[in-house]
């Protein structure tokens, strides 16, 4: 079975798109006679909606899985988790990356030299920006994001070309991470909160929400705003969104739409930290005080918006459309710390740099449902397409550097720039352009009474990026290569609380370019040669439990992915395999009628031409408790506690971080207000023990940025319902 589509996505800003969407959606809604309906408020606009909370309410009992659609989890065969909006709140969590600090598998480290996070799962990274949006990529801000638009965060540990189609920043081959935006449920939702960070950073936000036209019709509104200087010496930030979602159903459509704007501006941030090759890794700085520069900076602001429609076109076929855009402007000016000995002494340089970009993206699908006979089949079939036009210019100073030490930091005078200038910042020219689409095809077939699942499947995708010079806008490259990446799972219930999977899945990046020199600044033969996209290869196996109030899963993995490098006759192509093999043990739920529980534990061994990945630890160990004592109602304490094993920060593994543990403490007292209104009150109390630590090495493949664990933090809020 194939299905050809041809999508054309208009170049129009993200306000305009969505604004249609609403207008839309009240002609429709003022057209029709609509009868009072039970909305399961949906943000992919799926009649499935989101799939429910589970025990305790910190996740949820399935998600999104790609292509596939929201499923249980008892009935995917791969590994998942969703994280709620209840976990986010009630852990004040500021981004997307706090979030993520409740998965074992998962750490958040930097990327690419700037204050993008960057999130590490079963030792392979993901980009920020190449998380999903409501199943989208690319459509999200590219550094940070804050935790406020954000419903649920879906987490699938394991590769996911064929689900999500390949990442379109080059990573993701350990994992894909989908972020569902807000709506309204069948409630009104009326919560103002105000709250204060240690340190003098201020908070206050908005949520509103409302369903209109006898719940067809729903429109939910966020705001936040963050300002002050942090409880980090010399270190600043301001944050400002606003977010607007809004969803339509009647008998047989259903239509959602995302607009969202964010601006995030950092002064003095605590950097990335390199260690020059040869030094042993020195002992961590404090972490109550910045070893930035006064006059470093990072300044974002992302405008993006999100348009999906599903149709119903009978009771067996179903089809959707889903389009995206984000305009982005990004400026910079970073001065990261080299370690030259165990001392501290540093040498460090100023870049600076400006960044604009422009996201289009859409998906078109159709899924069939039909038996043959006692066997029933679920094809879903999707085209998609991705382009992101971007923008940059940049410059140093003298790469001579500067003198500094991260234990004793002093301020210099900002380094005048001039030394590698490329493009205008005023005006910067177009200096890459990538361009990628796909079409995919899956059957997931129902046996024995649905208590045996398989799902087979192959998408193709096409890679074209091209490059061109700063100064000039001439072309100076271009790549366009496709491939083919399969999937097969199967899932069987040995009963309704035991589940057994196995999944075969393939990840796929563009592939390598060689480089113009090798080690010692020799020649490459093949310079210039750009490589066949590769492939992350995984199988994986699991055993799953839902118990009704407490649920988890085992699983064991293996996968594999191919190295470049230059040779010793000094030509450029793979020199080595990479192997990544785990073990992962999850559980959540409700321990007691009283006590919540979520944590989990991560085995990993890397093998990279015998040695340890970079960023890789062996075990990473969360666990979390929390305790709401039946004689003081409204009352909740919650302790976590994070372990991180040993890892390397080099690839020949002669640097090694010493592992951490870190203590996290909060408590919450809901009360009522009034007849209706309810306060609640929350703090937090993060690294209990202030301890100072290394919480990552990794970012960029092949380099080893270190960055500095927070230091003790306290957080407050008040939220009022009303």
């Amino acid at each position: 079975m194939s299905v050809m589509m041809t999508i054309q996505t208009p170049k129009m800003n993200a306000l305009a798109l969505a604004v249609l969407a609403v207008i839309s959606s009240n002609a429709l809604a003022q057209n029709a006679e609509l009868p009072a309906v039970q909305v399961n408020a949906s943000a992919d606009a799926s009649a499935e909606g989101l799939a429910p909370e589970y025990a305790g309410g910190q996740v949820a009992s399935g998600g999104r899985v790609g292509l596939l659609g929201t499923q249980s989890n008892m009935d995917t065969p791969f590994s998942l988790t969703s994280y709620t909006s209840k976990l986010i709140q009630d852990q004040q969590a500021a981004s997307v990356g706090e979030v993520l600090l409740n998965d074992p598998a998962v750490r958040v480290a930097r990327g690419f030299g700037n204050f993008a996070q960057l999130y590490l799962v079963r030792g392979l990274p993901i980009y920020s920006d190449d998380m999903s949006y409501n199943g989208l990529y690319g459509v999200l801000p590219r550094q940070y994001l804050a935790a406020e638009f954000i419903e649920r965060v879906e987490v699938l540990r394991g590769t996911s070309a064929f689900l999500n189609g390949a990442a379109p920043g080059n990573s993701g081959l350990g994992g894909a991470i989908n972020v569902v935006p807000k709506r309204a449920p069948n409630f009104d939702i009326n919560q103002a909160t105000v709250g204060l960070q240690q340190g003098g950073e201020t908070y206050v936000a908005g949520d509103f929400a409302r369903r209109f036209n006898d719940g067809s019709t729903g429109l939910r509104a966020t705001f936040a705003k963050r300002d002050g200087d942090t409880n980090i010496d010399g270190e600043s930030r301001e944050l400002t969104l606003f977010a607007v979602g809004a969803d339509f159903r009647r008998d047989k459509l259903r239509i959602s739409a995302d607009v969202g704007y964010q601006e995030h501006n950092l002064r003095g941030s605590q950097p990335n930290i390199t260690i020059n090759p040869g030094v042993a890794i020195p002992a961590t700085p404090r972490a109550d005080r910045s070893v930035a520069q006064p006059w470093t900076f990072s300044n974002t602001e992302d405008t993006f918006g999100t348009v999906r429609a599903e149709y119903d076109f009978n009771n067996t076929v179903t089809g959707w459309l889903a389009g995206g855009l984000r305009e982005s402007r990004e400026s910079g000016n970073f001065a990261n710390p080299n370690v030259i000995n165990t001392q501290g002494d540093t040498n460090s340089l100023r870049f600076a740099n400006v960044r604009e970009e422009s996201i289009q993206t859409a998906e078109a699908g159709l899924r069939f449902k039909f038996n043959t006979g006692a066997v029933k089949h679920t094809v879903s079939t999707s085209v998609s397409m991705f382009e992101n036009e971007a923008k940059n210019a940049f410059d140093f100073s003298s790469f001579a550097g500067f003198a500094g030490n991260i234990y004793n930091p002093t301020a210099v005078a900002e380094p005048a720039l001039g030394a590698f200038p490329s493009g205008t910042f005023g005006n910067p020219l177009v200096t890459n352009k990538t361009e990628t689409s796909s079409v995919a095809v899956a059957d997931t077939l129902a046996f024995m009474s649905d208590r045996l699942l398989v799902t087979v499947g192959a998408r193709h995708q096409q890679i074209e990026a091209t490059t061109f010079n700063g100064n000039t806008g001439a072309q100076t490259d271009n790549y366009s290569e496709s491939a083919t990446t399969p999937v097969a799972g199967v899932v069987f219930k040995i009963t309704p609380q035991y589940s057994v999977y196995a999944n075969y899945i393939e990840g796929l990046v563009q592939g390598e370019k060689a480089p113009a020199t090798g080690a010692g600044g020799a020649p490459v033969t093949n310079a210039g040669i750009a490589f066949k996209p590769y492939t992350t290869e995984q199988t994986e196996i699991g055993l799953k439990y839902d118990g009704g109030n407490i649920g988890g899963s085992v699983s064991v993995f293996q996968s594999e992915k191919p190295n470049y490098g230059v040779d010793a006759n000094n030509t450029f192509g793979q020199i080595s395999d990479q192997s990544n093999e785990g073990l992962e043990i999850m559980a959540f739920g409700k321990a007691s009628k009283t006590v919540t529980v979520l944590g989990g534990v991560s085995f990993l061994n890397t093998d990279a031409n015998g040695r340890d990945a970079i960023g890789a630890p062996s075990t990473q160990a969360n666990v979390g408790v929390e305790w709401s004592p039946e004689q003081l109602k409204g009352l909740a304490f919650e302790t976590r506690a994070l372990y991180t094993s040993t890892q390397y920060a080099d690839a020949a593994n002669t640097q090694e971080l010493p592992s951490w543990t870190r203590f996290d403490l909060g408590v919450r007292y809901t009360m009522p207000v009034g007849n209706e209104q309810a306060l609640t009150l929350r703090a937090r109390l993060d690294n209990l023990t202030d301890r100072n630590y290394w919480a990552s090495a990794g970012g960029f493949p092949g380099a080893g940025y270190l960055t500095i664990g927070n230091p003790r933090t306290l957080t407050v809020s008040a939220s009022l319902d009303f």
